[in-house]
C-alpha cells in the first residue's frame, strides 16, 4: 500500500474510533468499527490487490450521490439496498479526507442509537 493510502487509512481509522462507544472487531478477518454490536465502517487496506484501500459505510442520506463517484459502488450481499456503499481507492486516485470522514459521520448516524446520536450533538455544542 502507498504511503498516502496508509496515512488515509489511519486517519480514517482513528476517526470512526472516535465516535461515543466505537469500538473495532474483526469478524471477517478485517476491522469492522462497531457501536454497541452494530458496525457502522468496514476497512479493508493490507489484503486488497494493488494497494488498494476500501471503506464501506451506510448513506441513507448521500449513497445515490455518492455512487456517482467511479470508486464508489453499492455494496453485495444485497446491503446496497439498504444504503450501504463501498469505497474502494487506488494509489493513483486523489483522496478526500474530509468527505470520507463525513461518510463516516453519516453512518454512525445512521447505525448508533439514537441517545448516543444526541450525545454527539451535545459534545458537538
Amino acid at each position: 500500500m502507498s504511503k498516502k493510502l496508509k496515512t488515509l487509512w489511519t486517519k480514517l481509522h482513528d476517526y470512526a474510533l472516535g465516535f461515543p462507544e466505537a469500538y473495532e472487531e474483526f469478524p471477517w478477518g478485517h476491522p469492522a468499527i462497531k457501536v454497541r454490536k452494530k458496525a457502522f465502517a468496514f476497512m479493508t487496506a493490507e489484503d486488497l490487490p494493488e494497494g488498494k484501500l476500501s471503506l464501506t459505510v451506510k448513506l441513507p442520506i448521500s449513497a445515490e450521490m455518492v455512487l456517482s463517484l467511479p470508486y464508489v459502488e453499492r455494496t453485495g450481499y444485497g446491503l446496497g439496498r439498504s444504503g450501504w456503499v463501498t469505497m474502494t481507492l487506488a494509489p493513483k486516485d486523489k483522496p478526500d479526507l474530509e468527505m470520507y470522514k463525513g461518510w463516516i459521520d453519516q453512518s454512525y448516524r445512521a447505525i448508533a442509537p439514537k441517545t448516543l446520536v444526541k450525545k454527539l450533538d451535545e459534545n458537538a455544542a
